[in-house]
């Protein structure tokens, strides 16, 4: 069994990078073993396809040197909050009991995000319940697990961060990541697809501006920002920032 520290378990294959993926290097860096599974394949998106998404989906992850990358395949757009999609989430969250996950916005443009939230809130906690079976491929019984943080993106909307993370560090390696999916931002070989949202120029500046803000609110140059619904405490207050 692989077991990681981190589990990052976004909605769409990208959300990671573009939300966290300063914070996964940064804590690899450390020697911490972190993993992705996308909660959907992202076969909704207006851009590139499914098969597309998946190996832009596998570059990103061997430039951040992921030590899992899977895809839970729910359906994208449509995935519930039950308990069907739920069990499949508890499974993974059991296979890799993380000490730390990290999933998507509580509230955001994109009605995925906020259903994505609550339904790894839910699961995260019902992983730990003796009495929700669950077994591997090869019908061994999984152990039960709870992790001991949740934390949620600040993606879109904007929302006043819990946390703050420097990755002035790991900025470049960010941007490589998120480029990675040359199918879904700007890139001049997709200049004949229809542009969206993400895919114009301007989208990668916010982005750096919001890193900018979150930044130089703790007097670094970049942060990735997350909300949690735990209060968080340190044993002195020479371990802040």
């Amino acid at each position: 069994m692989l077991k990681l520290d981190i589990l990052v378990l976004p909605a769409h294959p990208d959300d990671a990078e573009l939300y966290c993926s300063g914070t996964i290097a940064k804590h690899i860096a450390l020697g911490k073993k972190v993993g992705v599974a996308d909660l959907t394949r992202g076969e909704l998106g207006t851009r590139g396809t499914v098969e597309i998404r998946q190996e832009e989906a596998n570059h990103a992850a061997k430039l951040l040197n992921l030590s899992v990358r899977e895809n839970i395949g729910l359906r994208d757009g449509y995935f519930k909050d039950d308990e069907k999609d739920q069990l499949e989430v508890i499974k993974v969250i059991r296979k890799y009991q993380p000490e730390i996950i990290i999933t998507s916005a509580t509230s955001d443009r994109h009605p995925d995000h906020a259903r994505s939230a609550k339904l790894v809130e839910h699961a995260g906690f019902y992983a730990g319940l003796s009495k929700i079976k669950t077994a591997l491929t090869d019908g061994e019984d999984q152990q039960v697990w709870r992790p001991k943080l949740i934390l949620n993106f600040i993606q879109d909307t904007h929302l006043k961060p819990d946390i703050l993370i420097d990755i002035t560090g790991y900025w470049e390696l960010k941007v490589a990541s998120i480029r990675a999916y040359k199918s879904q931002f700007y890139n001049p070989d997709w200049a004949d697809e229809p542009e969206t949202y993400i895919s114009s120029p301007a989208f990668m500046e916010v982005a750096e501006a919001r890193a900018r803000e979150f930044g130089r609110a703790i007097q670094v140059k970049y942060a990735e920002g997350f909300t949690s619904k735990r209060l968080f405490g340190v044993d002195n207050l020479f371990n802040l920032v």
